[in-house]
Protein backbone atom coordinates (compact mmCIF):
# COMPACT_ATOMS: atom_id res chain seq x y z
CA UNK A 1 0.00 0.00 0.00
CA UNK A 2 2.80 2.39 0.94
CA UNK A 3 4.58 1.62 -2.32
CA UNK A 4 1.42 2.29 -4.30
CA UNK A 5 0.86 5.59 -2.49
CA UNK A 6 4.44 6.68 -3.14
CA UNK A 7 4.02 5.77 -6.79
CA UNK A 8 0.87 7.87 -7.10
CA UNK A 9 2.56 10.79 -5.35
CA UNK A 10 5.53 10.48 -7.70
CA UNK A 11 3.29 10.50 -10.78
CA UNK A 12 1.32 13.45 -9.43
CA UNK A 13 4.46 15.44 -8.74
CA UNK A 14 5.68 14.92 -12.31
CA UNK A 15 2.32 15.50 -13.97
CA UNK A 16 1.99 18.66 -16.08
CA UNK A 17 -1.13 19.65 -14.15
CA UNK A 18 0.77 19.69 -10.85
CA UNK A 19 3.83 21.44 -12.25
CA UNK A 20 1.97 24.16 -14.15
CA UNK A 21 -0.49 24.49 -11.27
CA UNK A 22 2.42 25.16 -8.92
CA UNK A 23 3.83 27.65 -11.41
CA UNK A 24 0.47 29.42 -11.68
CA UNK A 25 0.02 29.59 -7.89
CA UNK A 26 3.58 30.84 -7.34
CA UNK A 27 3.37 33.51 -10.04
CA UNK A 28 0.04 34.73 -8.62
CA UNK A 29 1.70 35.11 -5.22
CA UNK A 30 4.52 37.06 -6.82
CA UNK A 31 2.06 39.30 -8.66
CA UNK A 32 0.21 40.06 -5.42
CA UNK A 33 3.49 40.87 -3.66
CA UNK A 34 4.59 43.07 -6.58
CA UNK A 35 1.28 44.95 -6.43
CA UNK A 36 1.67 45.60 -2.69
CA UNK A 37 5.31 46.64 -3.11
CA UNK A 38 4.37 48.98 -5.96
CA UNK A 39 1.67 50.58 -3.83
CA UNK A 40 4.12 51.02 -0.95
CA UNK A 41 6.73 52.50 -3.30
CA UNK A 42 4.20 55.14 -4.35
CA UNK A 43 3.40 55.82 -0.69
CA UNK A 44 7.10 56.24 0.14
CA UNK A 45 7.58 58.54 -2.86
CA UNK A 46 4.84 60.80 -1.50
CA UNK A 47 6.06 60.58 2.10
CA UNK A 48 9.52 59.07 2.80
CA UNK A 49 8.63 58.90 6.50
CA UNK A 50 5.39 56.97 5.98
CA UNK A 51 4.80 54.15 8.45
CA UNK A 52 4.04 51.11 6.31
CA UNK A 53 2.01 48.20 7.64
CA UNK A 54 4.99 45.82 7.45
CA UNK A 55 7.34 48.09 9.38
CA UNK A 56 7.40 45.72 12.33
CA UNK A 57 10.81 46.37 13.86
CA UNK A 58 14.34 47.40 12.89
CA UNK A 59 14.90 44.18 10.93
CA UNK A 60 11.46 43.53 9.43
CA UNK A 61 10.96 46.87 7.76
CA UNK A 62 9.55 47.39 4.27
CA UNK A 63 10.16 51.12 4.59
CA UNK A 64 13.90 50.67 5.14
CA UNK A 65 14.21 48.34 2.16
CA UNK A 66 11.91 50.37 -0.06
CA UNK A 67 13.85 53.58 0.60
CA UNK A 68 17.21 52.05 -0.38
CA UNK A 69 18.68 52.74 -3.81
CA UNK A 70 18.73 49.02 -4.56
CA UNK A 71 14.93 49.06 -4.67
CA UNK A 72 15.02 51.55 -7.55
CA UNK A 73 17.93 50.14 -9.50
CA UNK A 74 16.57 51.06 -12.94
CA UNK A 75 15.21 54.45 -11.89
CA UNK A 76 11.77 53.16 -10.91
CA UNK A 77 10.55 50.72 -8.22
CA UNK A 78 11.74 47.17 -8.89
CA UNK A 79 8.24 45.96 -8.09
CA UNK A 80 7.02 47.41 -11.38
CA UNK A 81 9.04 44.69 -13.14
CA UNK A 82 6.95 42.11 -11.32
CA UNK A 83 3.76 43.75 -12.53
CA UNK A 84 5.08 43.36 -16.09
CA UNK A 85 6.64 39.89 -15.89
CA UNK A 86 4.31 37.87 -13.68
CA UNK A 87 1.19 38.24 -15.89
CA UNK A 88 3.24 36.67 -18.70
CA UNK A 89 4.14 33.72 -16.48
CA UNK A 90 0.53 33.40 -15.35
CA UNK A 91 -0.58 33.32 -18.99
CA UNK A 92 1.96 30.63 -19.89
CA UNK A 93 0.99 28.50 -16.89
CA UNK A 94 -2.76 28.88 -17.46
CA UNK A 95 -2.46 28.17 -21.18
CA UNK A 96 -0.32 25.11 -20.49
CA UNK A 97 -2.90 23.82 -18.02
CA UNK A 98 -5.46 24.19 -20.80
CA UNK A 99 -3.33 22.00 -23.06
CA UNK A 100 -1.37 24.57 -25.05
CA UNK A 101 2.14 23.41 -25.92
CA UNK A 102 4.51 26.28 -26.55
CA UNK A 103 7.31 26.01 -29.13
CA UNK A 104 10.68 24.81 -27.94
CA UNK A 105 12.34 28.12 -28.77
CA UNK A 106 9.75 30.04 -26.74
CA UNK A 107 10.31 27.86 -23.66
CA UNK A 108 14.07 28.17 -24.05
CA UNK A 109 13.77 31.96 -24.19
CA UNK A 110 11.47 31.89 -21.16
CA UNK A 111 14.10 29.89 -19.28
CA UNK A 112 16.79 32.46 -20.06
CA UNK A 113 14.63 35.44 -19.12
CA UNK A 114 13.41 33.88 -15.89
CA UNK A 115 16.96 32.84 -14.95
CA UNK A 116 17.92 36.51 -15.19
CA UNK A 117 14.89 37.33 -13.04
CA UNK A 118 15.99 34.77 -10.45
CA UNK A 119 19.51 36.23 -10.36
CA UNK A 120 18.05 39.70 -9.88
CA UNK A 121 15.76 38.51 -7.08
CA UNK A 122 18.65 36.94 -5.21
CA UNK A 123 20.84 39.98 -5.77
CA UNK A 124 18.15 42.02 -4.06
CA UNK A 125 17.92 39.47 -1.25
CA UNK A 126 21.70 39.65 -0.78
CA UNK A 127 21.57 43.44 -0.71
CA UNK A 128 18.81 43.37 1.92
CA UNK A 129 20.69 40.87 4.06
CA UNK A 130 24.18 42.31 4.00
CA UNK A 131 24.00 45.96 2.92
CA UNK A 132 20.57 47.39 3.72
CA UNK A 133 20.37 45.43 6.96
CA UNK A 134 16.62 44.92 6.88
CA UNK A 135 14.14 42.48 5.38
CA UNK A 136 10.82 43.08 3.67
CA UNK A 137 8.24 40.27 4.04
CA UNK A 138 6.75 41.00 0.62
CA UNK A 139 10.22 40.94 -0.95
CA UNK A 140 10.86 37.58 0.71
CA UNK A 141 7.61 36.31 -0.77
CA UNK A 142 8.81 37.43 -4.21
CA UNK A 143 12.10 35.58 -3.64
CA UNK A 144 10.24 32.42 -2.62
CA UNK A 145 7.74 32.53 -5.47
CA UNK A 146 10.45 33.33 -8.03
CA UNK A 147 12.39 30.29 -6.82
CA UNK A 148 9.34 28.07 -7.19
CA UNK A 149 8.48 29.37 -10.66
CA UNK A 150 12.09 28.91 -11.76
CA UNK A 151 12.20 25.35 -10.42
CA UNK A 152 8.95 24.35 -12.13
CA UNK A 153 9.94 25.98 -15.41
CA UNK A 154 13.31 24.25 -15.31
CA UNK A 155 11.64 20.92 -14.51
CA UNK A 156 9.37 21.22 -17.53
CA UNK A 157 12.15 22.31 -19.86
CA UNK A 158 14.45 19.49 -18.78
CA UNK A 159 11.64 16.94 -19.04
CA UNK A 160 10.61 18.11 -22.50
CA UNK A 161 14.14 18.68 -23.82
CA UNK A 162 13.66 22.41 -24.46
CA UNK A 163 17.11 23.59 -23.39
CA UNK A 164 19.16 22.54 -26.43
CA UNK A 165 21.63 20.64 -24.23
CA UNK A 166 23.96 17.83 -25.31
CA UNK A 167 22.14 14.49 -25.39
CA UNK A 168 24.17 12.96 -22.54
CA UNK A 169 23.68 15.94 -20.24
CA UNK A 170 19.99 16.17 -21.09
CA UNK A 171 19.55 12.47 -20.28
CA UNK A 172 21.40 12.85 -16.96
CA UNK A 173 19.24 15.82 -15.95
CA UNK A 174 16.04 13.95 -16.84
CA UNK A 175 17.22 11.06 -14.69
CA UNK A 176 17.88 13.51 -11.86
CA UNK A 177 14.42 15.02 -11.93
CA UNK A 178 13.01 11.50 -12.22
CA UNK A 179 14.54 10.83 -8.79
CA UNK A 180 13.18 14.18 -7.53
CA UNK A 181 16.65 15.64 -7.06
CA UNK A 182 15.36 19.02 -8.22
CA UNK A 183 12.79 19.01 -5.41
CA UNK A 184 15.49 18.06 -2.91
CA UNK A 185 17.74 20.89 -4.11
CA UNK A 186 14.95 23.47 -3.82
CA UNK A 187 13.98 22.33 -0.31
CA UNK A 188 17.60 22.39 0.91
CA UNK A 189 18.18 25.78 -0.73
CA UNK A 190 15.13 27.36 0.93
CA UNK A 191 16.06 25.88 4.30
CA UNK A 192 19.55 27.35 3.92
CA UNK A 193 18.03 30.78 3.28
CA UNK A 194 15.87 30.52 6.40
CA UNK A 195 18.90 29.37 8.41
CA UNK A 196 21.00 32.26 7.07
CA UNK A 197 18.32 34.78 8.11
CA UNK A 198 18.02 33.28 11.60
CA UNK A 199 21.78 33.09 12.10
CA UNK A 200 22.30 36.70 11.01
CA UNK A 201 19.44 38.38 12.81
CA UNK A 202 18.47 35.97 15.58
CA UNK A 203 16.21 37.42 18.23
CA UNK A 204 16.13 40.78 16.44
CA UNK A 205 13.65 39.25 13.99
CA UNK A 206 11.04 39.30 16.75
CA UNK A 207 12.28 42.19 18.85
Amino acid sequence: MATGLLGRMHRLRHASGWIFGTMLFSSCLSLIASFVLSKEAITLAADPNANLSCNINAVISCGTVGSAWQSHLLGFPNAFLGLIAEPVVITVAAASLAGVRFPRGFMYAAQIVYTLGLIFAYWLFYQSMFHIGALCPWCLLVTLSTTLVFSTLTHINIRDGNLFLPARLSSALRTGIGFNLDLLIVVIWLLMIVLAIVLKYGDRLFG
